[in-house]
């Protein structure tokens, strides 16, 4: 594919952005500054590497997994799909909030066509205020869709669990099936459909997940 104008689908990061609670949010420290009259500006950052649009590396979720820079690069590159979630209207507290299979805006007798899916729940609407009621997945649908060739999915929340899951049912299966899981993405203004997508974490020894500034191009 290519040609297409490239969509930006990872959030602004900044000291605002939210992150789970308990978790280490985004600061920045200026050792030299060029306002202040030194020769250049020189920062650093520290934050939890599950901030924003990140890649979580299979360690996150399995003792003895992967580490983030031992995942394979290419699953993060290449052909993926769009698909939407129907909406969830008056779901009750207490109630399921996984996406199930039967939840997908598609047609029932839809497979996957790519190995990569994005799944735009819109359940997360603002990246920089913390919510708990946000669309997860069913781990039937992660067993599904490795049965259908799916080596990656993607999903604009920040988990692909529940937020106050204890047993990270969707993580177990995605560890399970050896399915890359991208969380925190931004798809409201993305329509469903096939792309390219880019979204490389970066190269972080012995660490469970990495920040990515994910981008899609339709051919």
């Amino acid at each position: 594919m290519g040609g297409g104008a490239i969509i930006d689908i990872s959030p602004r990061i900044s000291a605002r952005t939210a992150v789970f609670p308990g978790d280490v949010p985004l600061s920045r420290e200026v050792m030299f500054d060029m306002k202040n009259g030194d020769v250049l500006t020189l920062s650093a950052m520290r934050s939890t590497v599950h901030l924003g649009s990140h890649a979580d590396a299979p360690s996150h979720y399995l003792r003895d997994g992967r580490t983030i820079e031992a995942q394979p690069i290419e699953i993060y590159w290449g052909l993926c799909e769009v698909i939407g979630v129907r909406a969830r209207v008056g779901v009750a507290a207490g109630s399921s909030r996984r996406v199930g299979r039967e939840d997908l805006d598609v047609d029932a007798r839809w497979v996957p066509s790519t190995p990569r899916l994005l799944l735009a729940t819109r359940s997360y609407a603002n990246p920089e205020a913390w919510a708990t009621d946000f669309l997860a997945l069913d781990p039937a649908l992660v067993d599904w869709l490795a049965d259908a060739g799916v080596l990656l999915v993607g999903i604009d929340t920040p988990s692909v669990d529940c937020a106050d899951s204890k047993d990270l049912p969707a993580h177990a299966r995605f560890a399970a099936r050896d399915i890359a899981i991208i969380e925190g993405l931004v798809l409201d203004h993305v329509e469903p459909g096939q792309y390219e997508l880019c979204a490389l974490p970066l190269r972080l020894e012995g660490f469970d997940a990495s920040p990515i500034r994910a981008a899609l191009r339709r051919g």
